[in-house]
Formats: structure tokens, sequence, C-alpha cells
């Protein structure tokens, strides 16, 4: 059944990009395919982990909760985007808690813990942060509230580096960064400027965030934690 959920979320993400790509296409397929995506996401990691952790799946409910939510958001009806704005600050703080139950404990395995990234990363914040503050108007608490979660969670991704495998890192990492990215150009695209295909982008790129970390998360449970090898006794 893992496969077949795999296969929906495939196919609700080709359907909800066709709708950002195509306005002209009836509303009803947006409709449709926004909900059906971390619905079957969800119903994917849960086949397919050997325990489903609850931090995991509450990000996911969350997210998926989100999604609904800014269906219905508009200029008229702001209460639906805030709604939106704190289910994902709960995804990300799911995921921030996933995070620390994937990986293993002790010091990391590796010394290249990649901590040279977070300046770039928190920069991005700052730096967004700055751009869109003047524009935020009675948003800005929980915009920046939000902003500080999301950067904290790419931190996060980051520091599970050398604490589990090279791929099940990558992934997460890989996924927590686009997921900055998406919400940098919904963000932008909301509250600054117009962008051309917005909708678009903001949505190939939050799929492809949403995936890649389950699909690192997947990859650390799918392992045993890989034991130290004995000292050699002293001749």
């Amino acid at each position: 059944m893992k496969n077949a959920f795999l296969f929906l979320f495939v196919l609700a993400t080709a359907g909800e990009l066709l709708a950002m790509l195509v306005p002209a296409l009836p509303p009803a397929l947006h409709y449709a395919c926004k909900p059906l995506l971390l619905l079957s996401l969800g119903l994917y990691y849960q086949q397919a982990a050997p325990r489903p952790a609850p931090a995991v799946l509450a990000a996911l409910a969350l997210s998926w909760l989100g999604d609904v939510l800014l269906l219905f958001q508009s200029d008229r009806q702001p209460l639906f985007f805030i709604g939106g704005l704190l289910a994902f600050l709960g995804a990300h703080l799911g995921y921030l808690w996933a995070y620390r139950r994937h990986q293993w404990g002790g010091p990391a395995r590796t010394t290249g813990q990649h901590w040279w990234l977070a300046a770039p990363v928190v920069g991005a914040g700052v730096l967004l942060l700055t751009a869109l503050y003047p524009h935020l108007g009675p948003l800005r608490l929980p915009v920046l509230l939000y902003a500080a979660v999301l950067v904290l969670m790419v931190l996060g991704a980051l520091a599970r580096t050398g604490r589990t495998t090279a791929r099940s890192a990558w992934w997460v990492t890989a996924g927590a960064a686009l997921f900055l990215v998406s919400d940098s150009v919904l963000a932008l695209n909301k509250f600054l400027a117009p962008l051309p295909l917005a909708g678009f982008w903001i949505m190939l790129t939050y799929c492809a965030a949403q995936l890649s970390i389950v699909r690192g998360l997947l990859l650390h449970e799918t392992v045993t934690e890989p034991r130290p090898a004995p000292a050699r006794a002293r001749a």
C-alpha cells in the first residue's frame, strides 16, 4: 500500500502544479489536489516507517491542516492565513522534535557538521524579514515568530549531520532548505510584490521539501546505530 500512497502523492503534486501553471483550469483541480498532498504523504510515511514517529505524524497532520486553511485565505478572510501560519508553525516544531528523535546519541561521528552553513541560513532569514517588515502591518508578530521557528527548523536539520547516515542528513537538510525557499517566495509574493508563476514555484519547492524530509527520516529509521569498534588490546 505504501507505493500506492506515494503514487497518489506524486499524482496530486502533478495536478496541483498544473493548476498553478494553467489558471484557466477549473478551480476544482486545485481544491481537490491540495488536500490530498499531505494526506497521501502521511499515509505513505505511516505505511513505510517501521515504527511511525508521533512527531512526524503530527508535523504532517499540521501541514495538511495548514494547506486546507490556506485554500480559503483572502484579503477578506485573513484569519485563514493566520490559522495556516500557526498550523505550519506547529508543523515545524513537530519536525524539530522529530529531528532530535531521528539521530544517534552521543557526539557526532564526523567532524564536518556543516555549521558554517548556519550563517547563510540565519542571514537569509534576517534579510527576508528586513525586506518584509515594513509591509507586514498587524501580522508582524506572527510572521516574525513563524520565521524564527522556520530558521530553527533548518538549523535543526543541519545539526543531524554526523548523528545519522549521510543520506538521511542530506535529504532532511535539503528538504528543510526547500521549505525555507518555498515560504520565502510565498512571503515575498504576498507582502512585497507579485512574482511570476509564484504559485507554481511555491508548491514545487513545498512538495519537494515535504517529500525530502520524510524520505530522510525514513532512511534513518531503517538503519541501526553503528557500534564503536572495540579498542585493540595492548601487547
